[in-house]
């Protein structure tokens, strides 16, 4: 038992990885590769799940590898992915979501807006499942999404045979097996994993779907909402083509890794498959559970604690024992992440990609290139140097963007205001493209997106929380000035977890419960996580500061909308 080994898997944004664990959570190995987008269209966001697929399989093989260990050792896999959804036709094979007619672009990502029409016309039907997604279900999710393809390429809608959330397809490759999780059914199909609940909220939770009823709810699925919606047919065909059976993330799901499978990603055949979990979702339980200040925490601890998890989005995710409505913020969800408690997720739609995106399209930008390639350095370990000389002589660094403000809602916000149509926007600008200017503005987004972050935590305190512990994971943690001024900007506690890759590692946990290495996912979070480092926020000074462009930051949202009004006054 002591040598058993354990795989995650993470299909993020733009590339594939796999990272192999030992049983206490130390990373042997791990290996990524990109995998292919495509932008047919504005708003439009696709992908081939035989591209993923391939690469998962090569990650998997090369982190085996390179760990050294025999392939007979990985006792369990786990599967993290991106909310995307996937179609599948006949024997499995690939159905177009794309106006391209390209087979091969089957995966509808994430961050794909094509169904904003169809969100809004849901949002305006005031459905109680949208309850539990902040009273406002996003075009991110997957109902808005089967609804335009239904609308818009009915040949495709009546081709498909399967649709997926990415994270169920790979443990469907996988094992054969087409159980869906109740981490992505609950978060992004409106299923509502507490349906099957005794009165009083206790007790095991049983999630298959009980005869396939269509009216109300039936085993977690509500027939009248999708019938309403528009896809009476999923109800009619007792919901076959998005998941009849769904269960709690770390079971085994089937009998495990298929010869096929097996001799893809070079494991054993019968290897354990935990049932799938978000990849925002893996980073969480790769940390939340952590012992601090040797303390493991139980349910008031974790009130106070808020897994943040960066990459080109970021999501925010905290968890309690009673569940917490809060308008524009997803959930709360049940069991979704933490098994019996209720899940509450933020998110901000553009993090990562907002970084680059500004960075890159900067007149200056090419001159950090070459910087960047001549020191052999990172542009962003270029700019935070810069801004270091900048700020010498400063009382606190964050004073350069005194006169430069950001409004980072350039791809709309996801929570609170839960408004895919809010746009980005900049002041203080002036008639200069230095690199200078370009180390300031780069700090002044980092503020802005920490600012989201503070405004995400401050509606979940106002709801019951008490969140003043920040467990970040992701690129950001690599960022120190991304760190800095989090902290001092949420005046939140921030806790780097020893494990950096903390969504592989979530993932890995999912593989060790499936083997039995550990009874359940709460063990598992105790067994094979743990603390690195903690940064306190600065006061004084720093802590004024941020609070007047606090203020800054909140009006730009409110001057937008009035922005707005003005226009639409003058063009009706």
């Amino acid at each position: 038992m002591n040598h058993q080994y354990f795989i995650g898997v993470d299909v993020g944004t733009g590339s594939a990885r796999a990272g192999v664990f030992d049983s206490s959570g130390n990373r042997l190995a791990s290996a990524s590769r990109e995998i292919q987008i495509y932008r047919p269209a504005k708003d439009f966001v696709e992908q081939s799940s035989r591209d993923i697929w391939e690469a998962v399989c090569h990650c998997v093989r090369t982190a085996v590898d390179q760990s050294g260990i025999e392939p007979q050792r990985v006792a369990g896999i786990g599967f993290d992915a991106t909310c995307s959804l996937v179609v599948l036709g006949d024997s499995q094979q690939p159905v177009t979501v794309s106006p391209d007619g390209d087979d091969d672009q089957n995966v509808i990502v994430w961050m794909d807006h094509r169904a904003v029409d169809q969100a809004a016309r849901i949002n305006r039907g005031q459905y109680e499942v949208l309850k539990y997604v902040g009273d406002t279900i996003s075009p991110e999710m997957q109902t808005p999404k089967l609804l335009w393809l239904k609308e818009h390429m009915p040949q495709s809608w009546k081709r498909a045979k399967q649709f997926f959330d990415l994270p169920d397809f790979l443990t469907f490759m996988a094992t054969g097996d087409e159980t869906r999780s109740l981490c992505s059914t609950v978060c992004k199909w409106t299923y509502l994993g507490h349906a099957s609940l005794p009165a009083d909220g206790e007790g095991e939770q049983l999630c298959d779907v009980a005869g396939g009823k269509s009216e109300g709810v039936g085993g977690g699925w509500d027939g009248d909402y999708l019938r309403q919606i528009g896809l009476g047919d999923l109800v009619d065909e007792q919901f076959r083509r998005i998941g009849n059976r769904v269960r709690p993330m770390g079971e085994a799901v089937g009998r495990g890794v298929t010869a096929k499978a097996a001799a893809e990603l070079g494991v054993a055949p019968g290897t354990a498959v935990g049932v799938s979990i978000i990849d925002a979702h893996a980073g969480g339980i790769g940390m939340i559970g952590a012992a601090l200040e040797g303390q493991e925490p139980g349910p008031a601890a974790l009130d106070q604690r808020l897994a943040l998890i960066g990459g080109t989005s970021s999501c925010h995710m905290a968890v309690s024992a009673s569940p917490r409505f809060i308008r524009g913020i997803w959930g709360p969800y049940y069991s979704a992440m933490v098994p019996g408690m209720w899940l509450t997720e933020g998110g901000q739609s553009a993090t990562g990609a907002l970084i680059d995106f500004v960075v890159q399209t900067h007149g200056a930008s090419p001159e950090l290139e070459e910087l960047a390639r001549v020191r052999q350095q990172s542009v962003y370990e270029i700019l935070n140097d810069r801004l270091d000389d900048l700020a010498a002589g400063r009382s606190f660094p964050a004073s350069l963007t005194s006169g430069l403000h950001i409004c980072p809602y350039f791809h709309g916000n996801r929570s609170p205001w839960a408004d895919p149509s809010l746009r980005g926007m900049i002041s203080g600008l002036s008639l200069s493209a230095s690199l200078d200017d370009l180390a300031i503005l780069y700090l002044a987004v980092v503020q802005a997106i920490a600012y989201g972050t503070r405004h995400i935590i401050e509606e979940m305190n106002a709801k019951g929380y008490c969140i003043d512990t920040v467990f970040a994971c992701g690129g950001g943690i690599k960022n120190r000035i991304f760190i800095r001024e989090h902290a001092d900007i949420t005046g939140c506690r921030v806790v780097l977890p020893r494990e950096p890759e903390s969504v592989l590692l979530g993932s890995a946990m999912l593989g060790a419960v499936a083997a039995g290495r550990y009874p359940d996912l709460v063990a598992a979070m105790a067994g094979m996580s743990g603390v690195a480092k903690v940064i306190e926020p600065a006061q004084g000074a720093t802590a004024d500061f941020h609070q007047a462009k606090y203020t800054v930051f909140r009006r730009m949202h409110d001057d937008q909308l009035a922005y707005r009004e003005l226009m639409a006054a003058a063009t009706s």
